[in-house]
């Protein structure tokens, strides 16, 4: 088994986050609608339309769950590392 890096793990899930959640926030500012939607379908049926606020997207409502993701995503990557080292036994094979 593989010793896992925290640190280089970490930043790899931190990084996958800012990436996926920026993708997100693109196509949400983008279609607002369409987003909408796809969060109706993919909580099977849950209105989102009810929680809609009536002011645009701005930069700041991007930066701080963006920074949020990051911060979370890379203490979940470095825990989830360390974690799978203590219980595989850092670098004994098998």
């Amino acid at each position: 088994m593989t010793t896992m890096h925290p640190w280089k793990t970490g930043a790899t899930l931190a990084l996958t986050l800012a990436i996926s959640y920026t993708v997100c926030a693109a196509l949400y500012a983008l279609w607002p609608e369409r987003g909408i939607d796809f969060l109706n379908v993919l909580f099977h049926g849950l209105d989102f339309r009810k929680l809609v606020m009536p002011e645009p997207f701005t930069f700041p409502m991007f930066v701080y769950p963006l920074v949020v993701f990051v911060i979370w995503g890379f203490a979940v990557g470095a825990i989830y590392a360390w974690l799978h080292n203590l219980l595989h036994g850092g670098n004994r094979q098998g």
